[in-house]
């Protein structure tokens, strides 16, 4: 039996509970404490930099702030602001997600065109799974600009920015991000005191309290600690049963901030235990039922309509607990203002035990139990975890700025070293032969039913060590003209141990499998800047996806992690134009890119003797805007457009050539706007639409899911200048689509929900 979190009374958790709007009153009373004569935040030294923490927003020479619109990424690998970075980034600030009222990175990365979802798939946990322009990012996720680990669902209470980098990355992050990578800034504590309280309740048994308290040390000079903490639970809008629970804490503390030198040591932990999604199946085409996909979930237009928010699983079986716990210390010492170091060393962990009913119907792998419905959904395809993830990590980076003659040098040189080990125990259901079917259209996850799970001596180890050195430089030759390079050298060593299951008290054969991959990737760009406030640039990199970036092997011919399949290699180019415009307040973006995988893996399955080479080629093409800014001291906006020409150029397998490569839509488009109104009020409207897409590049099985756009809104109210009230509303029109999709399953987007929220700082 799962153990729920002790943080939620159990009065909640009922299935009578009442909806998160009774705490509209106590929102109300609480606007009383917040009295307009509370003392004002200290204002920081303007001297007293306090190197580590992110600025909360930027402010003008003449004191207005420039909202939505950092100027610079955390990691220290870019010496440039964002207007002078030639590649396309996009950085969602915490202005955004505070008005959005965005819990999770999923929602948080809706602002970015180019980004589509994708459902677990083969056992990948249900958690942040995703693409960009096209290939999948799911290893590709950083926090802190160290590699972050486990398929687990990334709440945003620590997050100060999210930064979305597109294009081949690997010469800053290393094996993958082939079309980008993503970035998580942590809150850093900083030189003032200030104290954030955010109590939000509403439809769907929604209730979030977040805390976020900085504190100076007044004994302890230029030190300052900093705690953010959250509780969130939340029922999926229009999805039976399925839902979300958890809590987490990270406390940090950072001494030296106005000084030369600074060491910050934090710490987070999120705890959850959700009823995991995988929404419902895909019709096969050879599936009786079917011989064409015509619906959101593909049966023929006679047929009865599904409803979107059947749910095939089973309540005393599926569960997703999860506990991530990650350690972190950061040293940075400034020898002069032109040579700076910086070490990150980190420690973390992941343990997840999952169990999740992939909704799949009867056939020929799987023949239908006598007297079965042929339309019964089974529920014997269940996917089993119970893993641990973890990484100790230590990367140094030494910034030199210096010059030769009249020409500018930032040269940064960067030393990675990690170790992440993987470990999943496999488990039997010794009931599962008793699996009961579900209903399609009425399924029962109440049916009766109670799992016998065991170990069964079969387990899957991975230890994987990487060493990584690399060297940019940024050359400033004069006020128009800049080039910027980067090389870097990376040792992937992955050793992999399978072990069958013990069978009648013998123990399983073991196989170890090993590999080293050794790999030099590259970028380099010209940028011309006609004007201070613009750029234009051309830029070229590469980035490589080894046979272990899973960090799993196989031996199977057929296999695209086979342990004899070399990397593959990608290559991009792009051409882009960046401008701030309305004295610096608003940033405009657009690129033309071309990525290339020259040697995708690929075999044919119709020869049941062949193997995995590395015969194939697929492009992904396009061009894409965007925007970010203030349009006047009362409207802000975020978001762009992205066109996408995704093909595979060439494959062993006749049913892929010429196809789209999956969950890649050809139109995505997204916009959130604010407009500050009188008396304190503010209106907010989102809107976000995603091509179709499909599910996987074969002609003989992929399935298709439709492009769809879903709006948002928000009504925001400023009490006085310690509260602020926020009345947000998701998916207004409660439009039916696709969400994620994978191979077998697709998970329908939410319904439609409303929460009221109240922010109180001090």
């Amino acid at each position: 039996m799962k153990t729920k979190s002790a943080f939620a009374p159990s009065s909640l958790r009922s299935s009578g509970r009442p909806d998160g709007f009774v705490m509209t009153s106590t929102l109300l009373a609480l606007s009383q404490l917040a009295s307009p004569a509370a003392p004002a935040p200290k204002e920081e030294d303007p001297d007293k930099g306090d190197g580590t923490a992110l600025p909360e927003m930027v402010v003008q020479a003449d004191g207005t702030k420039k909202l939505y619109k950092p100027e610079n990424l955390a990691t220290p690998k870019y010496t440039v602001p964002l207007l002078d970075i030639p590649q396309t980034v996009t950085v969602i600030p915490k202005e955004v997600m505070q008005e959005q009222g965005v819990s999770n990175l999923r929602d948080i990365l809706r602002n970015v065109p180019g980004i589509s979802m994708q459902a677990g798939e083969g056992g990948v946990p249900p958690g942040d799974n995703l693409a960009i322009r096209g290939f999948n990012a799911r290893t590709d996720l950083f926090v802190d600009g160290v590699r972050d680990f486990g398929g687990y669902s990334r709440d945003s209470f620590n997050t100060e920015q999210v930064e979305v980098t597109r294009g081949p990355s690997s010469t800053n992050a290393g094996r993958g991000s082939t079309g980008g990578s993503i970035n998580l800034s942590s809150k850093m504590p900083h030189l003032d005191n200030s104290y954030g309280l955010l109590l939000g309740g509403g439809t769907d048994h929604y209730l979030r309290t977040a805390l976020d308290l900085n504190r100076e040390i007044p004994a302890l000079s230029g030190t300052a600690l900093r705690v953010n903490a959250v509780f969130h639970q939340q029922d999926t809008a229009d999805r039976d049963f399925a839902n979300q629970e958890r809590w987490g804490v990270a406390p940090s503390i950072t001494f030296g901030l106005g000084t030369e030198t600074r060491f910050t040591l934090s710490y987070f932990h999120l705890e959850q235990n959700n009823v995991p999604d995988y929404g419902l199946p895909w019709v096969p085409r050879d599936n009786p039922l079917t011989a064409a996909n015509e619906n959101l979930t593909g049966l023929p237009a006679g047929h009865p309509r599904v409803n979107d928010s059947n749910w095939y699983g089973l309540l005393g079986r599926d569960h997703e607990d999860t506990r991530t716990n990650i350690l972190t210390g950061i040293f940075e010492h400034d020898f002069t203002d032109d040579l700076k170091l910086r070490n990150v060393t980190r420690l973390g962990r992941n343990d997840m035990d999952l169990i999740v009913t992939a909704p799949r119907f009867y056939g020929p792998s799987a023949p239908l139990p006598v007297g079965v419905d042929p339309t019964s959904v089974r529920r014997t395809d269940w996917k089993n975890r119970d893993q641990t993830d973890s990484i100790l990590a230590n990367q140094t980076d030494l910034r030199h700025d210096f010059r030769i003659g009249s020409v500018k040098h930032e040269v940064v040189a960067s030393l990675e070293v990690s170790r992440e080990e993987s470990d999943n125990r496999l488990r039997d259901d010794l009931n599962a032969r008793n699996l009961p079917p579900a209903d399609l259209h009425h399924p029962d996850a109440s049916t009766s039913y109670v799992s016998n799970l065991v170990h069964n001596g079969a387990f899957n180890d991975t230890t994987a060590d990487t060493v990584a050195l690399s060297l940019f430089d940024t050359v400033k030759l004069n006020e128009h003209w800049m080039l910027t390079g980067g090389i870097r050298w990376d040792w992937f060593d992955v050793d992999y141990s399978n072990r069958a299951a013990t069978v009648a008290g013998v123990e399983g054969a073991l196989l170890g499998l090993g590999r080293t991959d050794e790999m030099f990737s590259y970028r380099g760009a010209i940028t011309y800047k006609p004007v201070e406030y613009g750029s234009i640039y051309l830029s070229y990199g590469t980035s490589f996806n080894p046979s272990a970036e899973g960090l799993s092997l196989a031996n199977t011919a057929t296999a695209l992690n086979n342990v004899a399949t070399d990397p593959e290699e990608n290559r991009t180019i792009e051409l882009g134009t960046k401008w701030d415009l309305l004295d610096d307040k608003l940033s405009l973006t657009a690129a033309l890119f071309r990525t290339d995988k020259i040697n995708a893996r690929t075999e044919d399955p119709t020869d049941a003797g062949d193997v995995v080479v590395l015969d194939g080629a697929q492009r992904v093409q396009g061009f894409e805007i965007g925007f970010t800014g203030q349009v006047t001291d009362k409207w802000r906006l975020i978001g762009g457009y992205t066109y996408l020409n995704s093909e595979v150029l060439s494959s062993k397998n006749d049913f892929e050539v010429g196809n789209e490569i999956s969950n890649t839509p050809g139109n995505t488009f997204s916009l959130w706007t604010v407009h500050d109104l009188p008396a304190g009020f503010q209106v907010g409207l989102g809107a976000q639409y995603v091509g179709s897409r499909y599910n996987n590049t074969n002609d003989s099985t992929r399935q298709q899911a439709p492009a769809y756009t879903v709006f948002d809104a928000m009504i925001g109210y400023r009490f006085n200048d310690n509260m602020t009230f926020r009345l947000n509303a998701y998916n207004l029109g409660d439009k039916d689509y696709i969400d994620r999709v994978g191979g077998g399953h697709f998970v329908p987007g939410q319904g439609r929900s409303v929460v009221l929220s109240a922010e109180i700082k001090f």
